[in-house]
């Protein structure tokens, strides 16, 4: 199972329920890799999405405790053991755990693989995600070169779960 998302120096994913920053080679880098797979998201991370709508061309699994929730578009799972037999009738390696935070940290232990936009700013955050680098049994596995969006400067990696 993978992860994807960007973060800043401190590790920070998002604050007020917005992401920190909008980079487009980053959204597109989602686009490609997580077109025709399926995405697991949080309640709030698809209200923040425009319109509250779930991504075509994708899979999209909402995780809520409120029994009542309905996504159209997407399949609602109201706790990790709905959501972890739902994943089973698809390929480990075409699942995307897409965030927030609560879900980021609950999937961690699932995931062999993460992608990171890590940004080199330090933005106002209240959600982080783990400090991968700080968890010996996550290695990079893949750098890209650095790249500038204006004055912002960040890189794609790719980390792995030692075996």
């Amino acid at each position: 199972m993978n992860m994807i998302l960007s973060a800043d120096r401190n590790w920070g994913i998002g604050c007020n329920n917005k992401l920190l920053v909008s980079i487009p080679s980053d959204m597109k880098f989602f686009r490609t890799e997580t077109t025709g797979k399926v995405v697991v998201m949080g309640r709030k991370t698809l209200e923040s999405f425009p319109g509250g709508m779930p991504f075509k061309n994708r899979t999209n699994i909402v995780l809520t405790r409120d029994p009542g929730y309905d996504a159209k578009g997407a399949l609602v799972v109201h706790s990790m053991e709905e959501l972890l037999e739902e994943l089973k009738k698809y390929k480990d390696e075409d699942i995307y755990v897409i965030g927030g935070g609560a879900v980021y940290e609950m999937m961690l232990p699932f995931c062999d693989t993460i992608h990171v936009t890590k940004i080199d700013f330090a933005y106002e955050a209240d959600t982080f995600f783990p400090n991968l680098d700080e968890m010996p049994e996550w290695e990079i596995t893949a750098s890209s070169e650095e790249q500038t969006y204006f004055d912002l400067e960040y890189t794609f990696l790719k980390y792995e779960r030692r075996k």
